[in-house]
């Protein structure tokens, strides 16, 4: 007679292979797995639940790894970590009708548009990212689904809203009276104190890294320039707050004062860097500072500001004399021996075109391997995840990318993913 298993070992049984560890092999015929060291030729990384938990010489059949072992065939691909933005600012895309949707986008549809960038980044190979500015509880809410795995997405490190001046860089301006009262950020503050408490808020809401802006910029639709405009006293006390509370502080960046004044104060980085001087070369190389420089932010500005006619004129001026200025400034940055993350600006420029910052990286005289260090190792060092991230080595996270041609040799190779891991999953294989 036959016996009926019962409820509970029937969901025993379910528990138990629900949990079974699984296994992914990858062959790599080209595999950098340290940017910054030389490529191996035919590698096999293995993984389990995530994380890598080998890498052996030659291709290892996957059942050595155990009988249910899935196998990644990219033999004939350059294989390295997932590549990393460190700015980006998921919400939106520059646009005409930038205007419009602020006034008809409602605060959910953001959050649902912003979903469908993180994805396109994503599919671009980048699988974890900075975003430097944005409503911070539709970001918030953003970060956390993906890393629950309720939406696909890169990692995200969210800034939320940015802790600014009044009436500078990172304030509601180009509106009625009205309106620039409704969408004020609680983080505009003046004077020490009050950006103290502009931080301790920012990160009460959930910041996991908090964005000042020490100059005026380019987008701010008014003639303020981009000059300093935090004080002294207001950017030592937002880096000791923020500091004090376990997080790190990156600064908007333009002219030297504010980039020297910001690096004086402490700061972990400095976006765009775009007129950066001797001083603040030394300042940078002094405190272990990064810098992200951004090009691509101002290569698109500068083409928007020549050949479109939606900008105004304050930042149409604007646009053309500091996005033809970056590159410049950015050469003698890494001549220099600055550190450099990558970083993009996304959202100025279109998101899922992240890589073509490395082109204008190369192109300004950067090194192909460098770029490649800027987009994995130097980044999960700026973050604190160094050893989570950044390479392919035993107990890593499985972020891994794959390039039919390698971009060590032609950097535009970027441009083109053929296959995308996060976190142990698939999400590009052509």
């Amino acid at each position: 007679m036959k016996t009926i298993p019962s409820l509970v070992a029937i969901i025993a049984l379910a528990i138990s292979s629900s949990v079974v560890a699984k296994t992914t092999v990858i062959h790599a015929g080209e595999l950098l797995a340290v940017p910054g060291d030389k490529p191996l030729k035919e590698q096999t990384v293995v993984i389990k639940d995530g994380k890598i938990i080998n890498v052996v010489k030659g291709y290892a059949e996957a059942t050595k790894f155990g009988k249910n072992a899935q196998l990644i065939d990219l033999s004939d691909r350059f294989v390295m970590p997932g590549l990393m933005d460190m700015h980006v600012h998921l919400q939106g895309e520059l646009s005409p009708s930038n205007d419009s949707e602020a006034l008809r986008m409602s605060n959910a549809d953001v959050a649902m548009k912003s979903t469908m960038f993180a994805n396109k980044v994503l599919h671009a190979g980048f699988t974890t990212v900075r975003d430097l500015g944005a409503n911070p509880e539709e970001i918030f809410a953003l970060r956390d689904a993906i890393d629950k795995g309720w939406v696909n997405g890169p990692r995200v490190i969210a800034a939320g809203s940015m802790v600014a001046a009044t009436g500078g860089h990172g304030d509601v301006d180009g509106m009625k009276a009205e309106l620039i009262e409704k969408y004020t950020p609680k983080t505009i503050c003046d004077g020490p104190y009050d950006c103290r408490r502009a931080t301790r808020h920012a990160i009460k809401y959930g910041a996991d890294i908090i964005k000042i802006t020490s100059t005026g910029g380019v987008l701010s639709d008014t003639n303020t320039g981009t000059g300093q405009q935090m004080t002294d006293d207001e950017l030592v006390e937002i880096v000791e707050t923020a500091h004090g509370l376990g997080r790190k502080v990156t600064s908007h960046a333009h002219a030297a004062a504010g980039i020297n004044a910001a690096l004086r104060a402490g700061v972990d980085s400095i976006e765009h860097g775009s007129y950066a001087d001797e001083e603040s070369i030394r300042l940078f190389k002094e405190n272990g500072a990064y810098l992200v420089p951004t090009l691509l932010a101002g290569d698109t500005v500068v083409n928007l500001a020549k050949n479109s006619n939606f900008m105004s004129d304050a930042i149409k001026a604007k646009a053309i004399r500091v996005g033809a200025d970056m590159i410049a400034n950015f050469k003698r940055s890494y001549e220099a021996g600055v550190n450099i993350a990558f970083g993009t600006d996304s959202g100025v420029s279109k998101h899922g075109i992240n890589a073509r910052e490395a082109v204008l990286m190369a192109n300004a005289g950067m090194r192909n391997s460098d770029i490649l260090k800027s987009a994995t190792v130097n980044a999960a060092d700026l973050i604190d995840m160094s050893a989570s991230l950044g390479t392919i080595e035993s107990g890593k996270i499985a972020d891994i990318v794959a390039y039919d041609e390698s971009p060590l040799k032609n950097i535009e190779a970027l441009l083109d993913v053929d296959f995308v891991m996060k976190d142990g999953k698939v999400h590009k294989q052509k």
